[in-house]
């Protein structure tokens, strides 16, 4: 049964505190709260997400964070009237009357409107009322109120509620367009003079009524004031900053990339891990950077032991002992597809022409095929260090059981009370480093293969060990594990080394921009690089605004061509389709387009679809909030995507290396 107490108060810490709200009034009231109770059914699991959630009718219940806002700037205090406008589910009337002695709620919907009345009646809230009718008229019958606060975004401030303002009386409004507005703050100083802040940008939906939006979106004629200048919308801005794409196998497109060519780092992103224009651009782009730059290093998000495979293949290395088709696991599609293998055949092909050592090699980052990995670090010891290869077996010995189904060894040590291997293999990887040296003379390239593969399984089993206690921890160690990998190519190339970095936005994009960071702790590869290579780190984002796109409805499923939906209203990517044009750079550089930067600074929704697609949920499923100037130095953009070409689709079926936290 869920513990929604411990998730209130994870809220509470988490969401509201950490964003900066300090009204004790407020958190209290939050606290006292039960969201559980007023979101639609089957939603209770997701009531303390920081999200807006679907009601019904076209309206959302607000996420938290912007109920405690505005309930704190318009600072509701005890013995207040209050008047909300857009009472939705009821929750945010509640809240507020945790503190105010009267709280007189609107809703438009009559559909709404029953079931929220219901809700607070039920939970004995007898200071809150709610009502159906134009919360644009507000409430005359019960004026003048000491606070209002309006749910949803308006052309502009209806004067009716202006009016019904006791004098030092508060108002909270979102205003501006349909799908982006600023929330204001308007304070009544006298009977004809008040005060306005802007407290950022909001999204709302629209305030319809006869002093806000029209049913069929324009302005109601009674608040229509003709004659106002008007600014340059965002879309229009995005257009006139767009670098236009040439074809993939135009030379010019990869050199469209050039001013990121003196970066150490150049990571390339993806919206999906399905689709081919991301695959065939980063193709570009990769084979621009090698050619012209010198880049040794192309690191991807996959297991090790498979892209060792492929290394050996592109850098005409002799195969090791046991090898086996790589990535058989799920989902097969995402490096066995037509995109990889023409990459994969052009590496092998430039490399023929150059000497052994300065040839660019092929390298994954992720951590989870076991099975693999020990067997990779146990064909190198048997070759150089036999002794060394029979320890291994020992400390090995007790993943064995368990090594082709990984989630299962999590599951049996936690039930069974196994001793963590942590240790041994933790030993097992300083043996290796100690005896560095003595390897360095074998094969250089072999040595850092088995030396990745023995902290692979350390950290695999760390993975699999807490994948039941939550996504935070889980998901850091796999990054930072990631990062790590990345490190010591870099550091095993020399100096003057660079890499490029093929993985899913969610990893490459600044964690510390995107809810992932601010509200669920967790960082990521592209933070990491920021971090430690400063401006020497270029993290580049793909993004689409429809579609098609492989992928699968559940873990270790059947791979599917899905149909991409248009992506929503209040989104990064539908002001880029609105923008217009096909395709399109969006260099997002410090000193680089500045208005645009401020413009698109304030956060938005951004869509990401790994290699499960939930078309059904996809609002919960696939959007979060981030602030796109400060995730990314520049966005990629295809306005219409289509599915990779499988090699096939058959993978190994209950390996879920990274089921259920990673993408």
């Amino acid at each position: 049964m869920a513990d929604y107490q411990r998730m209130r108060d994870h809220m509470i810490e988490a969401h509201i505190k950490r964003r900066g709200i300090r009204d004790e009034y407020v958190l209290n009231a939050m606290r006292a709260v039960p969201r559980e109770r007023f979101v639609a059914e089957g939603m209770a699991e997701f009531a303390y997400e920081d999200a807006p959630l679907a009601l019904g009718e076209g309206q959302t219940i607000s996420q938290p964070y912007i109920v405690a806002l505005m309930i704190e700037a318009a600072e509701v205090r005890p013995g207040d009237r209050v008047l909300e406008v857009g009472a939705g589910s009821g929750y945010a009337a509640a809240v507020i009357g945790q503190i105010a002695a009267n709280v007189y709620a609107i809703e438009r919907h009559e559909a709404l409107a029953v079931p929220a009345r219901r809700r607070v009646s039920d939970l004995g809230y007898d200071n809150v009322e709610i009502f159906a009718g134009d919360g644009t008229r507000g409430f005359p019958d019960q004026a003048p109120f000491n606070a209002i606060l309006v749910a949803a975004g308006g052309p502009a401030v209806p004067e009716a509620l202006k009016e019904q303002l006791a004098i030092g009386g508060r108002l909270v409004i979102p205003v501006g367009e349909e799908f982006g507005q600023r929330l204001c703050k308007i304070v009544r100083r006298t009977a004809v003079r008040y005060e306005e802040t802007d407290l950022g940008a909001v999204m709302f939906v629209p305030l319809i009524g006869e002093q806000g939006w029209s049913e069929d979106g324009r302005r109601a004629a009674s608040n229509h004031k003709p004659g106002a200048s008007r600014k340059q919308s965002l879309p229009e801005m995005i257009a006139e900053a767009a670098e236009d794409l040439p074809n993939f196998d135009d030379p010019a497109f990869g050199h469209l990339f050039d001013r990121f060519g003196d970066r150490r780092v150049v990571l390339l992103g993806e919206a999906s891990h399905g689709t081919a224009e991301f695959y065939r651009a980063r193709a570009a782009i990769t084979r621009y950077l090698i050619t012209r730059r010198g880049y040794t290093i192309v690191a991807v998000e996959a297991d090790w032991p498979d892209a060792a495979k492929v290394d050996r293949y592109v850098r005409h290395r002799s195969a090791s002992g046991r090898e086996e088709t790589p990535f058989q696991r799920f989902p097969t599609w995402m490096w066995r597809n037509t995109e990889i293998q023409a990459l994969i055949e052009w590496m092998r092909k430039h490399n023929a022409a150059i000497d052994a050592e300065d040839r660019t090699g092929f390298y994954g980052l992720d951590i989870y095929n076991m099975s693999g990995s020990i067997g990779a670090v146990l064909d190198y010891l048997d070759t150089v260090d036999p002794q060394a290869a029979a320890i291994a077996r020992e400390r090995y010995g007790c993943l064995t059981p368990w090594q082709k189904n990984p989630a299962t060894y999590g599951r049996a040590a936690l039930s069974r009370g196994y001793a963590e291997c942590e240790q041994a293999v933790i030993d097992q990887c300083r043996d290796l480093l100690r005896r560095r040296l003595d390897y360095a003379r074998h094969d250089g390239d072999a040595f850092l293969d088995a030396a990745q593969n023995a902290r692979l399984i350390a950290s695999a089993e760390r993975y699999y060990r807490i994948m039941y206690y939550g996504g935070t921890e889980s998901w850091n160690l796999r990054d930072t594990h990631m990062f790590e990998t990345l490190q010591r190519l870099l550091d095993a190339k020399g100096p003057d080394a660079r890499a490029i970095v093929w993985a899913h936005n969610s990893h490459i994009g600044d964690a510390r921009f995107t809810d992932m960071g601010a509200t669920r702790d967790e960082l990521n590869i592209g933070q990491l690089c920021r971090e430690a290579f400063g401006g020497e780190a270029a993290l580049i984002g793909f993004g689409t605004h429809t579609g098609t796109v492989a992928a699968a409805h559940d873990w270790d499923g059947d791979m599917e061509v899905m149909h991409v939906n248009p992506s929503r209203p209040d989104s990064y990517e539908r002001i880029c389709h609105d923008a217009g044009g096909d395709s399109f750079l969006l260099d997002l550089s410090p000193g680089k387009h500045e208005p645009l930067r401020r413009r698109l600074s304030e956060p938005r929704l951004e869509r990401f679809i790994g290699v499960i697609y939930r078309p059904d949920t996809e609002l919960w499923s696939h959007y979060s909030q981030a602030i796109l100037t400060e995730q990314f130095d520049a966005y990629v953009w295809f306005d219409e995507t289509q599915a990779v070409e499988p090699l096939g689709i058959e993978h190994h079926r209950g390996m879920p290396e990274t089921y259920p936290f990673g993408e």
